[in-house]
């Protein structure tokens, strides 16, 4: 199944995958692993729990309605994203340490 994450403000096509039982976590996962930018995403009302977001861009993504239980997002940055509604219960969400 071929999943599209695209920009919320110009429906652009940031990151898609295409494999068998493929999920919105899954290539989102991807992405980031592969460092794709993911700021200005429209991940509204997906399914991400349990997800490995850490150190992701995710600034100005549309997260509301998002399942993000138990997700790590650890060091990354969420900054003007849209969190209204989203279940952050259990969610890991410590920064990253700034090294001088």
């Amino acid at each position: 199944m071929n999943i599209q994450i695209k920009s919320r403000f110009s429906a652009e096509v940031l990151f898609e995958h295409d494999c068998e039982n493929n999920s919105i976590r899954l290539t989102l996962e991807l992405a980031i692993k592969s460092r794709a930018n993911m700021s200005g995403a429209n991940l509204s009302r997906a399914d991400l729990s349990g997800a490995n977001l850490s150190g992701a861009d995710l600034s100005r993504a549309d997260l509301s309605g998002a399942d993000l239980s138990h997700a790590n997002l650890s060091g990354a940055d969420l900054s003007h994203a849209n969190l209204s509604g989203a279940n952050l219960s259990g969610a890991y969400l410590k920064n990253k340490e700034k090294l001088v």
